[in-house]
């Protein structure tokens, strides 16, 4: 395998200007996570830890990036990088108690290793996808440049991690937005066992830049002065003029991926030279050549790194292990949020369209919250694909109302990375359908990351969804339940104009991360008198619509619609209940009209199987036993990709058989 740095060839370092006192810190600040690793190493072997990630021979990158910045520059490292949280003063009993699964650590025993952020250290957590902490990045980056701030974020990936999709998103999005962004590239040869020539064709990242319109710079990864002295360079001269810069680190991994891995597939020479460049040994002799540090300095700086570590794992280790409560961890999977409802003052009313008040909703909460902005694919200029945001951009400008490239993943990261910097975001996916592509996002960053170490996501992705309008397989999903089974999300999905203003208004309120479901067929087709003022409706609380006694229809969305005009035709008395938050979803009221009329169907537009109405009669089957007259049924659409022809569609949709399970209820 050949690299930039060529193996067996010494590193030059250049103090510059640099200052003893400077030199000396920089050399500390490597001996840290090197001592913490030796400790770690021993420890595993003991079996007193797990597992182990190691940044070996790494460690000049982490501690050069991390001095080169502000106190205050947010940094989202990756396995490798001991030296961003050392560098940023984390304690080391809270470090070591984060290893150890203990309670005091960042994640409260949720996650292991490197798998946290710290407000206070403005770091930002991973999590094992890689590639998605590139679009965190750029959102925070897009923080600082709507409030004027000259500051940057950086972010760090490894060469392997490049090879995913988010690594070209978040690329692209920076340089398209101009985001004062530090990409660094830890290219250390190998993705886990695979070397590079097996993950691309490319010798070297300073190729992919200019593809990008972004500036590419390589350095000495085990050179700690070359790092330092870079990346400080870059940091100064993107907060005058903002703008992404790629920095690939050449550097070497000399142990496996984590420990269990072992090097075996590494060439035995290719390690040897390697070792030759190891950035503590060489950088320690480069500073005794130079004078500025001797045996006595040396032994009296390990020994206070030696005995800080020590101290602190004894702290950590002598924390018992964790009482698990059940209430404490469904409390931490959302944010704290009182909702306080919001009533219209003036009386006023107007007769609005759906697709009006779901514009109305996003005007007003402009309006309200002058930190909200606004994301998506055609949005600005062209109002959207549904005119949605017509008009917004003269009324709001071009920077809060933002048209983005075709790529859901990094805006949705994005979205997120504004939420770090206290921003709310509104992500417009153009169809429901085009959320797959951003669905780790969602699932495993937006949901996840209040439960892992309490930072929370305040997005709300609108996802214009449905059948009906012969729009074929891609556009016509009913995909709410993909979500459905992931705690940490909300989930609201209206039915008509007065529920959809006063639920988005809810949910961009709310700083938890939401999924927000609109009716592309309920659009122009459904009008209402609703308030011109800015209200908002109760998270979770469902509501029945129609009255009866005969039988318990519940619903969502276009499915109220099937229903009343079913009830209606067939002079049926039913209690029709409109679940409207799907999560969390109002269980009271599903027992009070249970227990009403003793006999329940669920109507769904999506595909039965899975559905969320087997989730909900599951329920009423356990918890609502008692007081049923008849089987629990439930009705939806065919278990297939929703078909493009009319006619076809129209077998697909659950409308019809919902009418004869409905009377095969009535007659049990």
């Amino acid at each position: 395998m050949e690299l930039a740095t060529t193996p067996g060839k010494s590193l030059n370092f250049d103090r510059k200007n640099l200052s003893d006192s400077k030199l000396l810190e920089l050399y500390e600040g490597l001996l840290i996570p090197r001592r913490i690793e030796e400790k770690m190493l021993i420890l595993l072997r003991q079996g007193r830890i797990s597992k182990w990630f190691s940044g070996w021979g790494q460690e000049a990158i982490s501690v050069g990036a991390v001095q080169a910045l502000q106190a205050d520059e947010f940094i989202l490292p990756m396995h490798r990088n001991l030296g961003i949280f050392t560098g940023r003063k984390v304690p080391l009993a809270k470090l070591f108690a984060q290893f150890q699964g203990k309670k005091s650590g960042f994640t409260k025993g949720r996650d292991r290793s490197f798998h946290f952020g710290s407000r206070e250290h403005h770091i930002v957590g991973m999590i094992s996808h890689l590639g998605p902490q590139l679009a965190i990045a750029d959102g925070i980056a897009l923080a600082h440049k709507l409030s004027k701030e000259k500051k940057v974020s950086l972010v760090f990936s490894g060469d392997g991690a490049s090879s995913e999709g988010d690594f070209h998103e978040g690329l692209n999005v920076a340089a398209v937005w101009k985001l004062p962004v530090i990409f660094v590239i830890e290219h250390n040869g190998y993705g886990l066992s695979t070397p590079n020539r097996e993950q691309f064709a490319f010798k070297n990242f300073t190729d992919k830049g200019p593809g990008y319109g972004i500036e590419t710079v390589r350095i000495e990864g085990n050179n700690i002065l070359d790092v330092y002295q870079t990346i400080s360079k870059l940091a100064v001269d993107i907060r005058k003029k903002p703008r992404p810069v790629l920095v690939e680190a050449i550097t070497f991994r000399m142990r496996g991926h984590e420990e269990a891995s072992g090097t075996k597939y590494v060439p035995k020479q290719l390690m040897e030279e390697w070792a030759k460049l190891d950035p503590v040994e060489t950088y320690e002799s480069y500073l005794e050549s130079i004078g500025v540090l001797d045996e006595k300095k040396k032994e009296q700086v390990n020994k206070k790194v030696r005995k800080a570590i020590t101290e602190a794992w004894e702290k950590a280790f002598a924390e018992e292990a964790i009482s698990p409560i059940i209430e404490e961890e469904l409390q931490d999977v959302y944010a704290p949020f009182e909702q306080k409802l919001i009533k219209p003052v003036s009386g006023k009313t107007s007769e609005r369209r759906f697709v009006d008040a779901i514009s109305d909703s996003l005007r007003q909460s402009m309006e309200k919250y002058p930190n909200l902005v606004l994301m998506g694919q055609d949005i600005g200029e062209y109002g959207g694909v549904f005119k949605i945001t017509e008009g917004f951009v003269k009324q709001f400008g071009a920077e809060r109302v933002r048209n983005t490239p075709l790529c859901e993943s990094a805006i949705i990261g994005a979205g997120l990375g504004l939420s770090v910097k206290g921003f709310k975001a509104m992500v417009e996916m153009q169809f429901a359908d085009f959320v797959s592509v951003g669905f780790n996002q969602i699932v495993n960053n937006l949901a996840k990351i209040h439960y892992r170490w309490g930072q929370n996501a305040d997005v709300v992705v609108r996802m214009p969804t449905g059948a009906g309008v012969a729009a074929g397989p891609f556009h016509s999903q009913s995909n709410e339940a993909w979500f459905f089974h992931t705690p940490g999300l909300k989930i609201v999905y209206p039915s008509n104009p007065y529920d959809a203003k006063g639920l988005l208004n809810a949910a961009i309120e709310d700083p938890n991360p939401y999924l927000y479901f609109e009716h592309k067929a309920l659009y122009r087709s459904l009008s209402a008198e609703i308030p011109d003022d800015y209200y908002t409706i109760e998270i979770g609380k469902a509501q029945l619509v129609e009255e009866g006694s005969d039988v318990s229809i519940i619903t969502y969305g276009m499915g109220i619609h099937w229903a009343k005009k079913a009830v209606a035709e067939m002079g049926l008395s039913a209690d029709i209940l409109d679940l409207r938050t799907l999560l969390p979803w109002d269980q009271e009221a599903v027992r009070e009209t249970v227990k009403k009329t003793g006999k329940v169907i669920f109507l769904q537009e999506d595909c039965l199987t899975g559905g969320i109405g087997a989730e909900i009669c599951a329920w009423i089957s356990e918890h609502c036993f008692e007081f049923l007259d008849a089987p629990v049924m439930r009705e939806g659409s065919l278990d297939t990709p929703v078909p493009f022809a009319p006619n076809l569609e129209k077998q697909f949709l659950p409308e019809e058989r919902f009418r004869e399970k409905l009377r095969k209820l009535i007659e049990f």
